[in-house]
């Protein structure tokens, strides 16, 4: 009979051509009711995702990452290599946001893909991981804009020591959590404003990335005692200053790249406030990494030219600042560092975003301790308040660290990319093992030969650099100078055995509703790949069709 009401209810929108009905249906096909209002278009979902990457500002905040661990070789040349692997990366999981568009994402793919106990078991970690993923992200964007928050002042005042106290680094950082949860809740109080939102840090961050430019290319050419770096230097010059032999240097070197073009998924865990998510969700998803990797090439290459005393930029503290004082100097490069910090925010805020409609996903289908508690959505402001603020809590608590544990801080944050890269591998890898022709039917596909190819790409790249991004900084380190990403990984992956056992084995995609509706969904799969039509009663249809209904008919 449920089955009949999707077939039924598909066939009605269809004939309709209401979009809008359209996406409902084919959520519910998929097991959900639509509880978020589609607010973002095709550009504004490109805009946050271009944002959330931000990879030109993430590539300038972390410069003294790339000049260390192989300069401008690393910089640009390890750039275009993990361009090329993020795109097989990008197509690979738009591909299955277009078979199955859910804001949980790569956990529900892996869980339609590998429906066995040890596969639910694999979706509840792949959850964690991606969560924890998008949790560690905000919290390393709520420290940048910290330090750089800080950084202004110890530009005007350089003897100024205070802003290396851990309390009051940890204000700042409250204060920046503060402003990313309290926008979220009040901005969704009318569909219109994230999306204008997104749409003005969207061509702020364009406009900001060509003002710099612009700026430091002019200064550095008319000012006297001003120098560009030679070509040779900015295209061919290596630098190895990590204690590592040259091979290891050149992946260690790679996470700068990777973690400015780490994130993508953010599309996907808004699919659900996106019309067509199966014809605009894969777009957005690869050309925000285009994107993203031309503007960061291209900014690299500015900020190369411009350099003018590479050790000084190396050594210090937050080596962007100092690149734009030295070319710009102190007023105007605090005028354009005060637009960067303004537009960082803005940056946090669609991060956060992001980062809340994957906790509320995990928390609909029982993933979460007090799932029904957080999974609650504001009828009013149609915004998942409680994922919200439970959100903003865990990152506030985060910044705990910076009073007593700064390592362990660094090492939490460094785990972002490690935790983003895992989640998109397992969803690819269940594509792979248990076979493409599994994948339920959706408006984007790779194809039978170019597929596997992509796919195996995307995996060797994963598996790789999380390898080489466990590494320490540099051979036979100091406890102080080890790398803890691995150990904070390993709590992380406890931490979620823990809560498995505890209750979620039970309540994770297994309470009633969701167990109900995930079985709804593979009916409809399996009378799509059948070819089977449905009769159906018709007249049942208006009091059930909104929350179970299909999409393939689409």
């Amino acid at each position: 009979m449920e089955s009949t009401k999707i077939q039924l209810a598909s066939e009605v929108a269809a004939d309709t051509c209401d979009q809008e009905v359209l996406d409902e249906y084919d959520l519910a096909a998929l097991g959900h009711e639509q509880a978020l209002s589609r607010k973002f278009d095709l550009w504004s979902i490109l805009a946050l995702a271009f944002c959330v990457l931000g990879t030109w500002s993430t590539f300038a905040q972390d410069l003294a990452s790339g000049l260390s661990y192989g300069g401008p070789v690393s910089i640009l040349w390890g750039l275009c290599l993990v361009t090329v692997c993020n795109v097989c990366v990008a197509v690979s999981l738009g591909e299955l946001c277009s078979s199955m568009p859910t804001a949980l994402g790569q956990a529900y793919w892996v869980l339609r893909l590998w429906d066995t106990p040890a596969g639910r078991f694999g979706s509840y970690m792949c959850a964690w991981i991606n969560t924890f993923g998008w949790w560690a992200l905000t919290a390393s964007q709520a420290a940048f804009m910290t330090s750089f928050l800080l950084g202004m002042k110890t530009m005007f005042d350089p003897d100024w020591t205070a802003g290396d106290k851990g309390w009051v680094q940890f204000l700042v950082y409250l204060g920046v959590t503060a402003l990313l949860t309290g926008f979220n809740l009040i901005a969704c109080r009318k569909d219109k404003v994230l999306p204008w939102f997104n749409n003005f840090v969207g061509v702020w961050f364009a406009g900001l990335f060509v003002i710099f430019s612009l700026a430091l290319l002019i200064a550095v050419g008319t000012k006297d005692g001003l120098h560009y770096q030679p070509a040779k230097f900015v295209f061919g010059r290596w630098i190895n200053q990590s204690g590592w032999d040259d091979g290891v240097t050149w992946f260690v070197g790679l996470i700068q790249a990777a973690y400015g073009l780490t994130a993508f998924d953010s599309v996907i865990h808004m699919v659900e406030e996106i019309p067509a998510p199966r014809r605009n969700a894969p777009r957005a998803i690869w050309l925000s990494v285009v994107i993203g990797a031309i503007s960061g090439f291209i900014f690299m290459v500015v900020c190369l030219f411009c350099i003018q005393d590479l050790d000084v930029v190396i050594n210090a503290d937050l080596p962007f600042m100092q690149l734009v004082q030295d070319a710009i100097g102190l007023q105007g490069g605090a005028v354009l560092l005060a637009l960067f910090i303004f537009n960082g925010l803005g940056q946090g805020i669609s991060i956060f975003t992001t980062g809340s409609r994957l906790t509320w996903g995990f928390a609909r289908d029982g993933g979460l301790p007090f799932s029904q508690y957080f999974s609650k959505v504001d009828e009013t402001w149609k915004v998942p308040a409680r994922a919200i603020i439970l959100q903003g809590l865990i990152i506030a608590l985060v910044g705990v660290l910076y009073l007593f544990a700064n390592t362990v801080l660094e090492a939490i944050l460094s785990t972002a990319t490690i935790a983003l890269t895992i989640s998109y591998a397992l969803p690819i890898l269940a594509v792979m093992i248990a076979g493409r022709d599994k994948l339920p039917s959706g408006g984007f596909r790779l194809g039978g030969w170019l597929g596997p190819i992509l796919n195996w790409t995307s995996i060797v790249y994963c598996a790789v650099t999380t390898v080489f991004f466990f590494f320490p900084g540099a051979p036979n380190p100091a406890p102080s100078d080890m790398n803890y990403a691995i150990a904070v990984f390993a709590v992380v992956l406890v931490v979620a055995g823990g809560f498995w056992l505890v209750g979620g084995c039970k309540a994770y995609m297994q309470t009633a509703e969701s167990a109900a509706r995930m079985q709804d969904a593979r009916q409809r799969e399996m009378l799509v790949h059948e070819g089977v039509a449905v009769p159906g009663d018709a007249e049942e249809e208006e009091d059930e069709g909104r929350s179970h209904v299909g999409s393939d008919t689409k």
